[in-house]
């Protein structure tokens, strides 16, 4: 575990703060990777709606198993989420801050059973990596 979480700011706008660091390969194009995801809404231009979206974590549920690349996301997967993933190792886990362009962007999301990310949201994201997979070559 990281004694102090210090902010990093990626040229794209991406923020994430290391929570864990984790060891082994990072994730590279293809690869299958085993994540455990907790998303929310942090800005959403004041229309209602915020609040948890996706969540993995805790007993009972699910993790997240994603190829590296592929298209098109689901279960609260976005284009962010996949570029904070490719500089994460197995076991790391990192709190992550998209700019709505790299989250839902100007469609939003609709998760279903009333679960929806407006339009222009800013979106936080608490990752942990709990398995690469690497692919075959």
């Amino acid at each position: 575990d990281v004694e102090k979480e210090e902010e990093v700011v990626l040229p794209n706008g991406i923020r994430y703060y290391e929570m864990r660091v984790g060891g082994g390969d990072t994730p590279r194009q293809g690869d299958l990777v085993v994540i455990e995801l907790q998303g929310r809404v942090i800005r959403d231009n004041g229309s209602g709606g915020s609040g948890v979206f996706v969540d993995t974590f805790g007993e009972g549920k699910r993790p997240l198993a994603l190829v590296m690349g592929s298209r098109p996301y689901t279960r609260g997967m976005c284009e962010g989420v996949e570029y904070a993933l490719r500089s994460m190792r197995a076991g790391g886990k990192r709190r992550v801050i998209l700019p709505p362009e790299l989250g839902f962007g100007d469609d939003g999301a609709d998760f279903g059973s009333g679960v929806r990310v407006l339009p222009g949201a800013t979106l936080e994201f608490i990752v942990q990596v709990d398995k690469v997979s690497i692919a075959p070559s």
